[in-house]
């Protein structure tokens, strides 16, 4: 299936106009997409691959010293994300790592079609089960 998809950022959202070949006839308009939305689904993503213990709320994204826990940046209409994030023990962080890259890059290419170029993870901690509540409580 090929993507014909041709991207623009207006007014901060992500416009595309087209579709997918052969999934649907070319109908007049556009569809917005914020980043915001971009953002969502790699966080829950994220959220999902085995391993990943928790990402940072607003209060440890200061703490961090970091504007976001999950960025979005659209170039060119290519996607490059970056995710902060706390490992579970007792797994292999290269291992994880490769494993958000590729689920992250999948739901993106999957659900709205783009290219992307990079999925940048810094894992930030790694948390043990009885501090894992007090991480997402902090």
């Amino acid at each position: 299936m090929e993507s014909i998809w041709s991207s623009v950022l207006v007014g901060g959202g992500l416009s595309m106009v087209g579709g997918v070949m052969g999934e649907h006839e070319n109908i007049p308009g556009k569809i917005t997409v914020e980043p915001e939305v971009l953002e969502t689904i790699a966080r829950l993503t994220a959220r999902g691959v085995p391993g990943v213990a928790a990402l940072p709320d607003k209060e440890f994204e200061r703490f961090l010293g970091i504007d976001k826990t999950v960025e979005v940046q659209v170039c060119e209409g290519r996607v490059t994300v970056e995710l902060h994030l706390f490992a579970k023990p007792d797994i292999s962080l290269l291992q994880l790592g490769r494993a958000i890259q590729h689920e992250v890059t999948r739901a993106i290419q999957k659900m709205i079609g783009m290219p992307v170029d990079a999925v940048n993870v810094y894992i930030e901690d790694v948390i043990y089960q009885d501090l894992e509540e007090k991480a997402l409580a902090f």
